[in-house]
């Protein structure tokens, strides 16, 4: 069954929509944290849909405010009219935010959110100039491919704006890699400004920049490198972004929104993915003025539909009852430190905050990225039971997200199985 689905699949999608593994699989059933495929082999999730299943599977409480509302007979009736459930959950969204007189604009994805945002921006501004982070992902519409910093994401060098690159998102490979906390920022900082007086034409629109990048290996700057950008943008006039696509809700731990750990508030945020738990929801919350500057007639068909607003506000009710970014703080603290004992050859770097925890692998005794130990690490722990996920520049970095509902005893469980499958995969590439 499963070969006759992939030989399927490859006949009619697209070659580069990338399935994991060397015999990919179905899932047909899933509950909790845990999900069955068509052969009827039940996994541990730690990758949560690329961070989306945020609440895991089969919640009751968001099932039963999806089923309620169709139950009204209506899945739809675009933004073209009143919709109750969009308008409470933007006030909830705008207040969350902490951005002065803020605003709100549901769309479908991450994707059309960033593609929004750099659309405001520029009108904003009256530039097509923006700044994005090295390393960087902000999702796979032609304006933001057009800004993505990963060569492996970015499928073209046609694009709607101008983009220049700044250091300080990615520090393991970067120049400033073995400065002190406070100098790496002012050396990233340096070159901002650097960028700003020599590449370009001075009016940029806006920078765009994840907190904890997340295609590019769960990778972070120190705490407080963003408020030091954002005096400088200030000073030029420059719009600031956070993409909180992943790091947003409470999945960092530390903080509901992940900017918030550099202490700055930025101009506009980005979100999606687990606000929906596997609805197609995302959106923008800006300053009332920014998101009003819009200068032509426009509406979102599906952004903010009831169906999707019904399951988002049941999600934020679930993370808020049920304290899950303090449990995010907890189970990411103990992933961190299982992995960090483990102390394999394999591994340069663990980080993350909460439930984003990235594993750089390279070559041991070397800085050189270890790209087949990462295949091999999916094979390994996909026979143990548990699903993960990779990226990172160079697609050597295991990405682990799990649902922010992880209990304890499974946070253990994968560090067990990712410690087994370390070693494993060491033995087998020695070999």
């Amino acid at each position: 069954m499963t070969d006759e689905l992939l030989a399927r699949h490859r006949a009619v999608m697209p070659s580069w929509m990338s399935l994991l593994y060397e015999e990919p699989i179905e899932i047909v059933h899933a509950h909790d944290r845990r999900m069955t495929d068509s052969q009827g082999r039940t996994y541990l999730d730690f990758f949560a849909g690329v961070l989306t299943n945020s609440m895991g599977y089969d919640v009751a409480e968001i099932g039963d405010a999806v089923r309620k509302q169709l139950d009204t007979g209506i899945l739809h009736t675009s933004t073209l009219y009143l919709i109750r459930s969009q308008v409470e959950l933007a006030e909830r969204i705008a207040k969350l935010s902490n951005i002065p007189d803020a605003k709100v604009f549901f769309t479908n994805s991450g994707s059309e959110a960033n593609d929004t945002a750099l659309m405001l921006a520029t009108q904003y501004r009256r530039s097509n100039q923006v700044l994005a982070m090295r390393n960087s992902y902000h999702g796979r519409s032609f304006g933001t491919v057009a800004i993505t910093g990963n060569r492996g994401w970015s499928a073209s060098s046609l694009s709607p704006v101008k983009v220049n690159y700044v250091h300080g998102g990615y520090r393991y490979r970067s120049p400033f890699r073995d400065l002190p906390d406070a100098a790496y920022i002012d050396a990233c900082v340096a070159d901002l400004v650097d960028v700003l007086d020599t590449a370009t034409a001075g009016d940029v629109a806006c920078l765009i920049a994840e907190p904890i990048q997340g295609v590019g290996g769960f990778s972070l700057p120190p705490d407080g490198l963003f408020r030091a950008m954002k005096e400088v943008l200030d000073a030029y006039g420059v719009l600031f972004i956070s993409d909180e696509v992943q790091t947003g809700w409470g999945r960092t731990g530390e903080h509901f929104w992940g900017i918030e750990a550099h202490g700055v508030t930025p101009d506009m945020m980005t979100f999606a993915k687990g606000l929906g738990n596997g609805l197609a929801v995302g959106g923008v919350v800006a300053r009332g003025d920014v998101l009003d500057c819009f200068q032509a007639q426009s509406f979102s068909t599906f952004g903010g539909n009831p169906v999707s607003m019904a399951g988002a506000t049941a999600v934020l009710d679930y993370i808020k009852d049920h304290d899950l970014q303090a449990n995010c703080a907890a189970r990411g603290a103990q992933l961190l430190a299982g992995l960090r004992a483990a102390d394999s050859p394999l591994v340069a770097e663990v980080r993350g905050k909460g439930l984003m925890i990235g594993v750089e692998l390279i070559k041991p005794g070397t800085t050189e990225p270890n790209v087949p130990a990462a295949a091999r690490m999916l094979e390994e722990t996909k026979k143990r039971g548990l699903l993960i996920g990779k990226g990172g520049l160079h697609g050597n970095v295991l990405r682990l997200g799990p649902p922010m509902t992880l209990t304890a005893d499974e946070a253990q469980e994968g560090v067990d199985i990712l410690v087994d499958a370390l070693a494993a995969t060491h033995e087998a590439l020695a070999g």
